[in-house]
Order: structure tokens, then sequence, then C-alpha cells
């Protein structure tokens, strides 16, 4: 995928990373991702870009962004909006593709590899211009998924695919690090829960 000496920048699309290793039930750890992609080349930044309520009291994407700016990646959010459509349903739309096609094309003359996690359609393009550029484009998502999470032309266009099943194993979470849980011995009083 990489040599040692290859500039190498991240650019996760978290939704899309979120909802691509919910469906595979794999647990990323972000910490041993960084980790990962510092080993195979000289990374020069690792992108994670997210939308969030502003409105909301508490998100529970809140500490992982946190966590993520405070230990090696450059977070990039913005406000999502919430509308009503016409049936009543609550929608938000939070798409960050335009700030992540900016930021690649403003790093594709730093870098020598591009590694995109996304399985979006809309950045074939993009990825189509980075390579224009003399960057080489790794593409992380799924095909193990029915139907697969990531569309076929950015698949295509990628100099390599990567599915992040192959993947997973070098960068989730091992459920050996969590703590246990204590068994209860008697009923604990817990606070309201939080509905986002």
């Amino acid at each position: 995928m990489t040599t040692e000496t290859e500039r190498i920048a991240l650019f996760i699309d978290g939704a899309n990373l979120y909802a691509t290793s919910k469906t595979l039930g794999v647990d990323i750890d972000y910490k041993r991702l960084l980790k990962e992609f510092q080993d195979r080349g000289r990374l020069v930044r690792a992108y994670y870009y997210t939308a969030l309520l502003e409105d909301q009291e508490y998100s529970s994407i809140r500490p992982l962004i946190d966590w993520l700016d405070y230990n090696g990646y450059a977070v990039v959010t913005k406000p999502a909006k919430e509308t009503i459509d016409s049936l009543g349903r609550r929608r938000v739309k939070g798409n960050m593709d335009i700030e992540l096609a900016v930021d690649a094309m403003e790093m594709a003359d730093k870098i020598d590899h591009m590694i995109l996690f996304s399985g979006d359609g809309d950045f074939r393009r993009l990825v189509e211009a980075v390579q224009r550029k003399g960057c080489k484009v790794s593409v992380v998502s799924t095909m193990s998924t029915h139907p697969p999470m990531v569309a076929d032309e950015l698949r295509r266009q990628a100099d390599e695919f990567v599915d992040l099943v192959s993947l997973a194993p070098k960068v989730s979470r091992n459920p050996a690090e969590r703590p246990e849980r204590a068994p209860r011995t008697a009923p604990e009083r817990r606070p309201p829960s939080t509905t986002e």
C-alpha cells in the first residue's frame, strides 16, 4: 500500500467511516489507525471531517472529536442543518464533501499518497484531480456488504482499493484492552438518559 519514504495524508469522511465500520461490526481504534499509517510512511496529516448539531446539549460524537483533536488529527467540523420535511420527518444535513475536497486539493502538492476513508461516489472527480497532480490515491471502504458501501466508480478510479475488513485487525479496538465491568451486587441509580 505505501512505502516508508512516502508522504501520506489521511482524509476521513467521519460519517461514512462510522456507517461502514458499524455495518461491519468493526470498532475503530483511532490511536491504532494513526499508528498504522505512521508506520507505513511519513504521515503528514490525518484529517477527520464531521458535521455537528450545535443546539444539542450533548452529542455522542463530541468525546471522539475532542480526543481526535488532542491526539494528532486535524478535525474539521461545521454545524449540521436540521429541517423538517413535508411529511413532518426530521432531516439532518451535514455534508463535508467540499471541506474534504478543498483540503485534499491544497495538500496534493505536499504529499505522495492520499488515503481516503469513504465510499462516497461524489469523490470520484476529486480522486481523479488529485491523481493528475501526481498523487497516488487509496480508497478505504468495503465491498463485503450487500450492497457494497463503496461506489463502483470511486473504487475503479482509485489506484488502490482497501477493504476495511482487511485493515480491521490492525486498526480495531482490542476487546481485551477494554476494562471489564464488575458484576452488579446492588441496583445502581442511573441518571436519566439523554436522547439525541
